[in-house]
């Protein structure tokens, strides 16, 4: 269904200015039509430790994938080396050739607030977009 974008989190986690926007979204949409990929947890693990938030990185992983939580997409070795390529293709940086690898890997729709996915083959949705869906 979704592949959440490590943005998406961000915007709540900082209470950035779309942070109600995905709220709202989160709370619409159930856990179960989510998913995250490894690599935006580490991405956020690194930038909330490096922040000392410490106890938000823990809260926000068992709210994310504690018990019935969202579905956590690690990708092969083979995948991995793909990347690049995606990157290449699309102009894209590694991480967001990383979340568009996960996402066409899976046939999953990307939620983000990157408008870099746009010029890929598979574009983005924002929340707002999903939620008037």
């Amino acid at each position: 269904m979704f592949l959440l974008d490590t943005n998406i989190f961000l915007e709540l986690l900082l209470n950035q200015e779309n942070a109600d926007e995905v709220r709202d979204f989160l709370v619409r949409v159930p856990l179960s039509d989510l998913s995250v990929s490894a690599f935006s947890l580490y991405s956020i693990g690194i930038l909330l430790v490096r922040q000392k938030q410490y106890a938000l990185y823990t809260k926000f992983l068992n709210d994310v994938v504690g018990d019935e939580g969202m579905r956590v997409i690690v990708i092969s070795e083979e995948e991995l080396g793909g990347v690049s390529s995606v990157a290449e293709r699309f102009s894209l940086d590694f991480d967001d050739a990383y979340q568009y690898t996960v996402a066409k890997n899976n046939d999953l729709v990307i939620v983000s607030f990157d408008r870099h996915f746009d010029i890929t083959d598979r574009g983005r949705r924002t929340p707002a977009q999903i939620r008037t869906e």
